[in-house]
């Protein structure tokens, strides 16, 4: 009896000393089905089933990162893909919300490669010397501007950078041209039609629907003033980022804009110990992250806490400190 009760102890004892993390098991609220979104959902569930078996992220498909925003401020998703630029918006409680969202906290980035393109037809370009957003409003061009739904936060960013290069919509109409709401492959057909002039959309450089721009009309991609960026990215978030020159067939020389990016973010009501193994299975497990689509293979460890967009969570925190990602 005694070496049995000995043997019992010994082994309480070993089991707490080599205790495993709980599975993760979650739910991600993401995006249209088949979209981008979706492929990160899928990715991010193979991470953490690499690190734990019986890990589980499920996807649920939303109307993208406002719904998301307002699922997490309500604690009914675990977890959601956002914009930085929505986090913004949510943060200072402005439309489409009525108050500030303040339990929001980052897991990490999953990209910020998402730059804003203003396409404008050549031959506006060349009647009126126009090559930057600024000369828009110099030339007093009447140009009709598509922008995305309203709703799409691409909307939001394309409007104020079209405000701070001068061309307010009351501007834009003084010259006898208009603002268009379409969406991404609305528009396109639009310039194709010679509905519009300008085709405005951030998405990453050579998405399918750039390249059909690109190849079905006649169009530059126009530089955007350092001041217009500058205010965009304190506005929303944003960050710098250049279009490499070449990258589409009037473009020769580089292009720097904004670019969106995406974060995976939870609520201040996860457990720090979830959170920590989240991320610790996101940082080791990247490359099936980077794998669902080929857009993504820019994704590092580093690149998931280089953000300030909002506090990390403790738990992902703690986890980046162990890698070494954050001092």
């Amino acid at each position: 009896m005694r070496l049995l009760t000995l043997a019992a102890a010994i082994g309480l004892a070993f089991g707490v000393n080599t205790a495993q993390a709980e599975p993760v098991n979650l739910t991600l609220s993401g995006g249209n089905p088949g979209g981008l979104w979706s492929l990160l959902g899928a990715g991010i569930d193979r991470a953490v089933k690499q690190s734990d078996p019986n890990s589980v992220v499920t996807y649920q498909a939303t109307g993208g990162g406002f719904a998301n925003i307002g699922l997490l401020g309500a604690n009914r998703t675990d977890t959601g893909l956002v914009h930085n630029a929505e986090v913004k918006i949510a943060l200072a409680g402005e439309e489409p919300f009525k108050a500030p969202v303040n339990n929001m906290r980052a897991i990490g980035y999953m990209y910020n490669w998402a730059p804003m393109h203003f396409f404008l037809a050549k031959s506006i370009a060349d009647e009126y010397n126009i090559d930057s957003l600024d000369d828009l409003a110099t030339a007093k061009a009447p140009v009709r501007i598509g922008v995305n739904r309203s709703g799409n936060i691409t909307s939001n960013v394309a409007l104020f950078m079209l405000e701070q290069a001068g061309l307010t919509t009351e501007a834009v109409e003084a010259n006898g041209g208009r603002i268009v709401q379409a969406g991404a492959n609305d528009q396109a057909e639009l310039l194709k039609d010679g509905r519009i002039d300008i085709v405005t959309n951030g998405v990453f450089v050579l998405h399918s629907s750039f390249r059909a721009i690109d190849e079905n009309n006649e169009v530059i991609v126009l530089d955007i003033p350092q001041n217009v960026i500058d205010a965009t990215n304190a506005r929303f978030g944003t960050q710098t980022y250049t279009i490499p020159g070449g990258s589409y067939s009037n473009q020769p020389n580089d292009v720097e804009t904004s670019a969106l990016g995406a974060l995976l973010v939870a609520t201040d009501q996860m457990e720090e110990e979830t959170a920590y193994d989240l991320t610790k299975a996101l940082i080791a497990n990247v490359d099936e992250i980077k794998a669902v689509h080929g857009s993504m293979k820019a994704l590092t460890p580093e690149l998931m806490a280089d953000q300030d967009v909002l506090p990390f969570h403790p738990g992902a925190e703690r986890a980046y400190r162990e890698a070494g990602l954050l001092k």
